[in-house]
């Protein structure tokens, strides 16, 4: 097949152009590079690294720049398996540990360690075993908040140089020995048994204390209410007695009526507990006499008794005449 010059230059030209254009779009395509957020681009010059690529979309001279790594800028969690640790009283335990941490460099976590993530659980487990070494196991269980921050602490000075900051260390599980932990609930249920009994003790002494106090409470009350019953009931007795030799008085009673009348009631008033005092009133004794005058009879004209004239007096004996003295 015999082509003409024009053909041949047509085709090729086409060629040309179908060059041009993939180059163009190739040049395209390794001169933009995006970015996501939340993460760094490492880009390296002819092998050596250049800068630090933002999220978005970044211009880079084609066939000369690459970018070497993308780092993630989040805070990452990570959970290291189970660490066996020996205490200070050579005790054997299991920690489970938690690491916070995030990259705040990207150029120094990528060129400064080659594996930080494998660094950081390594640092994480070393540091763990000093500072549990030093302790024993009851401090170790109780002393949780104590470790995380020397961890913490440790670790990110440790990492500061790897472009990571370590923000929070927590200890998720202390598993100590199996016959640890029996003993150790042996342990915890005797003294939830020594608790409960002491409470039932304590509880037992403050029903008695309260049943004392009511009861003596009760018995006060009931004196107190006896005595004030007594005073009313000796009050009114008194008063009942005054209204009668009130009304007596004001009626100008007879005396021998008020003497009747006062002997009857004299029984009454020895009845009452509260009767430590009688009173006798005056009028009493002249009514007495006027009824034993009434009950023993004299004769009318009997003549009164004589009395006999006193005897008179002896004068005393003269002295005899005509004896000297």
């Amino acid at each position: 097949m015999n082509l003409s010059p024009d053909t041949v230059s047509q085709i090729v030209l086409a060629a040309v152009i179908v060059v041009v254009v993939v180059f163009v779009l190739v040049l395209l395509f390794r001169s933009i590079k995006i970015i996501p957020q939340a993460y760094a681009g490492v880009v390296e010059r002819l092998g050596r690294y250049h800068k630090t690529l933002m999220p978005g979309l970044n211009l880079l001279v084609p066939f000369v720049d690459r970018v070497h790594k993308q780092v993630d800028m989040r805070e990452q969690v990570v959970s290291f398996p189970p660490q066996p640790v020996i205490t200070e009283d050579n005790l054997v335990v299991s920690i489970d540990t938690v690491v916070y941490f995030q990259v705040t460099d990207a150029r120094a976590a990528t060129y400064e360690i080659a594996n930080y993530l494998g660094a950081v659980e390594q640092l994480t487990t070393t540091t763990l075993r000093n500072v549990v070494g030093g302790l024993n196991l009851e401090e170790a269980l109780t002393s949780r908040d104590n470790i995380n921050g020397q961890l913490r602490i440790v670790l990110d000075e440790a990492t500061g140089k790897w472009g990571i900051r370590v923000s929070r260390v927590e200890l998720k599980a202390i598993d100590p020995p199996h016959s640890i932990q029996d003993s150790m609930e042996k342990q915890m249920r005797a003294e939830r048994d020594r608790r409960a009994l002491i409470l039932t003790a304590e509880g037992t002494k403050q029903s008695a204390i309260l049943t004392a106090e009511g009861a003596r409470q009760a018995a006060i009350l009931s004196a107190e209410g006896d005595a004030k019953a007594a005073v009313l009931r000796a009050q009114g007795e008194a008063e009942a007695i005054k209204t009668v030799f009130r009304a007596i008085h004001e009626g100008d009673a007879d005396p021998k009526l008020l003497a009747y009348q006062y002997l009857q009631t004299l029984p009454k008033i020895a009845e009452g507990p509260a009767s430590k005092l009688w009173i006798v009133p005056s009028e009493l004794t002249e009514a007495l006499k006027g009824m034993s005058r009434a009950f023993i009879p004299t004769a009318p004209d009997a003549a009164p008794p004589v009395v006999p004239p006193a005897p008179a007096p002896t004068p005393p004996p003269a002295a005899p005449t005509g004896q000297a003295l």
